[in-house]
């Protein structure tokens, strides 16, 4: 049985979207990756994007964001205050445990031309705000039509000869 996807079609017909089959290659594959913490992804307006990640628990130090490569790294890592308090967390008996007190690293593939604008903690929620911004050279431009080339039209034909 095969499990996996075969894009080399893509590379033979589609000249310079290779980045783009690699990332759906990339995103098929059958990783085991956690779940924990859990968040969403919303989309804000057109250009607006925010993913909110339940850390309860966790105190804003205990979290680092980075951004580079067009990825989107978050990182939780549980400090013990002093060693009284890991004895303490020793004797603690629970009955149920569901608030987990374990790091976690979870990473986002970001989109071409997405920025990380801020992030901000409330309630035991982290919200880490993007926005896309597309560079002036890469927006649409309306090209008006004037009747008249602005190529050089001076150029020789040859004719082959028979």
């Amino acid at each position: 049985m095969r499990t996996t996807t075969d894009f080399s079609p893509l590379y033979r017909s589609f000249i310079g979207f290779d980045h783009l089959a690699g990332l759906i290659d990339q995103a098929s594959r059958n990783e085991k990756q956690s779940t924990y913490p859990p968040f969403n992804v919303e989309l804000l307006s057109e250009d607006q994007y925010r993913i909110t990640m339940a850390v309860a628990g966790f105190a804003e130090n205990e979290l680092d964001i980075e951004s580079k490569q067009n990825h989107l790294i978050i990182t939780g890592t549980k400090h013990s205050a002093n060693q009284k308090s890991s004895v303490q967390n020793s004797q603690r008996k629970f009955l149920h445990q569901g608030i987990a007190e374990r790091g976690f690293e979870r990473k986002f593939q970001l989109g071409d031309h997405i920025k990380v604008i801020g992030a901000f903690m409330e309630n035991g929620l982290l919200h880490v705000d993007l926005e896309r911004e597309i560079p002036e050279a890469l927006k649409p431009k309306k090209i008006v039509i004037n009747g008249k080339s602005l190529l050089n039209t001076n150029k020789q034909v040859i004719k082959p000869e028979c």
